[in-house]
């Protein structure tokens, strides 16, 4: 189980504003939403296990997302054709961002130190936002089970 992280911003808190490119060369701002719940998710790296599991997860539950008028984002790293590609091979319906120069991980401090069989290096950490049409964060979810997130979010919708 990860290590439960100190994070800077609070249920209640104001959204950090932020403005990305995305798979299928678009680019969005959390302005973009208002009036709309928004679940930022933050996950380490596309098509790998955890983080594919977690996708498709929000993928098969995307119909009721959608159906309760919330936005779903994906946030990691990778460059946009990593996203594409991860995009296309797992169809995922919903809009990922490319944080190359992880301003949006350090903004939302989710950017830290993990360790992985003894090894520590910097990461992400898979945590989700659930931010309310007003630009306030709602809820946080500081430690996702991948296979079982979706299901967790849609229950606080």
């Amino acid at each position: 189980m990860a290590k439960e992280i100190q994070l800077k911003l609070k249920e209640g808190d104001n959204a950090p504003e932020f403005s990305a490119n995305t798979n299928g060369a678009g680019k969005i701002s959390l302005a973009d939403f208002r009036g709309k719940n928004v679940i930022l998710y933050f996950y380490p790296k596309d098509d790998t296990p955890g983080c594919t599991k977690e996708a498709c997860a929000f993928r098969d539950n995307f119909a009721e997302f959608k159906k309760r008028g919330a936005i779903v984002l994906g946030v990691s790293p990778d460059s946009v054709k990593s996203h594409d590609k991860f995009v296309e091979k797992f169809k995922l319906p919903f809009t990922l961002l490319a944080d190359e120069d992880k301003k949006i991980v350090n903004d939302y401090g989710v950017w830290g130190e993990k360790s992985f069989m003894g090894r520590k290096y910097m990461g992400v950490h898979r945590v989700t936002f659930l931010i309310g049409g007003d630009g306030k964060i709602k809820k946080i979810w500081p430690q996702v089970k991948p296979d079982e997130h979706a299901a967790e979010v849609l229950a606080e919708l």
